[in-house]
């Protein structure tokens, strides 16, 4: 079998613009799956996030990659592993932040679970249902962090410089959310570890992805497929350009990798 492990992100890659996965992406992943393929489903979605778009035929064959890398479940060895954000690197971000900038809305994700520091409707910025459980700052500075987000006025260059050396920081939603992660936290990096602890070579993982934090994925792995919708960097790291989310692009893809095995 020329791949072995199919890594799929979910936003703008698996998922449509409804945020679903089509029956043609999803008969594709299952045939695949019959064929002996395993697949990782890689995203910068909380646990939680994921449960609610993945079905249970999908959930019983996947491994799962939560806040792009830093909390990993890993059905097919067991594994499950976090790298957060140190104690005192939270307590840092989270002080600089609310002095220099005491109106910024902050939430703190821990593994499954999302805190804040006062109320806020996060439902209409971030699309979700619920919003995060309120906690007092002191308590926020003593988490080891999956993710730390924020959205408000802020000096992002100020930011980016002070925290660059410590912290993946990402830039997303028009550029009214940033998430930071530990530096350790990445897509590739746990990949990497997966496909060690299941002895399979990178050259034999297939990727499709589509925005900034599936670059290094397409850096390590042995098929990078763009979605047609990808970012321009992504389809010049890329071996294939496939269709875009809307367009099945993942199901094209694997109904060929199907039909070859």
């Amino acid at each position: 079998m020329k791949y072995q492990i199919i890594v799929l992100d979910l936003d703008g890659t698996l998922l449509n613009s409804n945020k679903e996965i089509s029956t043609r992406n999803f008969n594709a992943i299952m045939a695949c799956s019959d064929l002996g393929m395993k697949f990782i489903f890689a995203t910068a979605r909380p646990p939680r996030a994921v449960r609610s778009i993945i079905n249970e035929e999908l959930n019983k064959i996947g491994s799962f990659i939560y806040y792009n890398g830093a909390y990993i479940n890993c059905k097919h060895t067991g594994i499950m592993a976090h790298a957060p954000i140190e104690v005192e690197v939270t307590a840092e971000v989270l002080d600089y932040c609310l002095n220099s900038y005491p109106d910024l809305d902050i939430s703190v994700e821990v593994k499954d679970e999302w805190l804040s520091l006062r109320d806020h409707d996060y439902t209409t910025l971030m699309k979700v249902k619920k919003n995060p459980i309120v906690k007092p700052l002191e308590e926020l500075k003593r988490l080891e962090a999956s993710k730390i987000l924020f959205s408000g006025t802020i000096d992002l260059v100020a930011f980016q410089e002070k925290f660059k050396k410590k912290l993946n920081i990402l830039i997303t939603d028009n550029g009214n959310l940033i998430q930071v992660s530990s530096l350790r936290a990445s897509k590739e990096n746990a990949v990497a570890a997966l496909c060690k602890s299941m002895n399979i070579s990178l050259d034999k993982v297939m990727v499709f992805g589509d925005d900034s934090n599936d670059i290094g994925l397409f850096t390590i792995c042995g098929w990078p497929v763009a979605m047609g919708n990808a970012i321009d960097e992504l389809k010049l790291k890329s071996k294939e350009i496939t269709e875009t989310n809307d367009k099945d692009g993942v199901a094209v893809i694997l109904e060929r990798l199907c039909r070859t095995s």
